[in-house]
């Protein structure tokens, strides 16, 4: 979603580089400014640099562990919400992540349209870059609450999956979003399927929302797709 100021930024920790790719696209998708740090004293220093809004923080780091990143980042000043992600899912961890000062916690694997719900709530929470509940581009709009969508006065009736499609879309007007990054956030990132799947979709919406003048809706031959006003 696109922010009615500047944009909040999500700093993400994780040594896994797939993983940190996959969470920060999400996230950048939806709007977020994003910045990766790999290793546990890396996310201390960015910590300083980056002022992040919210933290995205792996348990299980190749220096220093998770919960010894959350206090001294605590010790050196940032109350920015930190939401655990990691593939410990004991009890005992739960309790320690959320009694260190934890905001959340995550276990893997996990579908990335929770993951970004989950730092939703905690932007909303923490009271910064307060963010629009609508979307618009030209006549389209979309209401990310209700999950209702209109092309002037009438409404589209979406199913789930061509809602998440046209939202990546309409989070990014004028950007071409490519169809590795339409896999990974609206399929996510166990999608196994042929990309070809997304034409589909992107033909229903059409029909729904893009039958009319001016089209809104367009293909970047070889690339992907994109909403614009010509």
């Amino acid at each position: 979603m696109p922010p009615a100021a500047a944009e909040p930024r999500v700093l993400v920790v994780d040594d896994e580089e797939n993983v940190a790719f996959l969470i920060s696209s999400a996230l950048r998708l939806s709007g977020y400014e994003t910045l990766v740090a790999t290793t546990g004293i890396q996310a201390v220093e960015d910590v300083g640099r980056f002022a992040p809004h919210v933290i995205v923080l792996d348990v299980m780091l190749p220096d220093i562990d998770g919960f010894e990143v959350l206090r001294r980042i605590r010790s050196g000043g940032s109350q920015a919400p930190v939401l655990f992600v990691t593939a410990r899912g004991a009890t005992t961890d739960r309790v320690r992540g959320l009694t260190s000062g934890g905001d959340d916690y995550i276990v893997k694997p996990f579908e990335l349209e929770e993951l970004v719900a989950r730092v939703q709530v905690a932007v909303r929470r923490s009271g910064v870059g307060e963010r629009s509940s609508r979307l618009a581009v030209g006549d389209l709009s979309m209401d990310l609450d209700s999950h209702r969508v209109w092309r002037g006065e009438v409404e589209a009736h979406l199913t789930a999956t061509e809602f998440t499609l046209l939202r990546v879309l309409m989070a990014n007007a004028g950007r071409v979003v490519t169809r590795e990054q339409i896999l990974d956030s609206v399929w996510q990132y166990d999608f196994n399927g042929e990309s070809s799947i997304i034409e589909s979709f992107i033909r229903n919406l059409r029909k729904k929302v893009d039958a009319t003048e001016p089209k809104l809706i367009h293909t970047v031959r070889g690339v992907g797709y994109t909403v614009r006003e010509p």
